[in-house]
């Protein structure tokens, strides 16, 4: 049997309050579980105490069993402690797409654009002006 420590939701709409649970891989999300094994609250803030629980004993004993903790439940982990930190790939899924990166070209041009045009009229008139008591006198 494939087992997994993972996140079971429960909460209202908009409101999410998750159990961490060893479970069957084969069950739902929210299905039946073999064990919970503590709580997360994702709505508490960061540094509270109460926003992550786990009874590490019996993390450590499923996990010595064979259970694999999703990618969530194992940066929990690794907060707390109890696992390495893992290197992970970062995929370009934080780069912005085609369109986006040609509106970011056409703004930056369209910003160059003005400050020539802002820096250029300061320098002309400072020509002009001796050209202009050149021809008064």
């Amino acid at each position: 049997m494939a087992m997994k420590i993972r996140l079971a939701r429960g909460g209202s709409k908009k409101r999410p309050h998750y159990a961490i649970v060893a479970a069957d891989s084969r069950m739902p999300r929210d299905g039946r579980f073999i064990e919970k094994l503590g709580t997360y609250a994702p709505m508490l803030p960061k540094d509270s105490e109460d926003r992550v629980k786990m009874n590490m004993e019996r993390v450590q004993y499923w996990m010595s069993k064979g259970a694999q903790p999703t990618d969530r439940v194992s940066r929990m982990l690794e907060a707390a402690g109890v696992i390495p930190k893992k290197d992970r790939a970062n995929l370009k899924k934080g780069t912005p797409g085609k369109a986006a990166q040609a509106r970011a070209e056409e703004k930056a041009a369209k910003k160059a654009a003005a400050e020539e045009a802002a820096n250029a009229p300061a320098e002309a008139p400072a020509e002009e002006a001796p050209a202009e008591e050149a021809a008064a006198e």
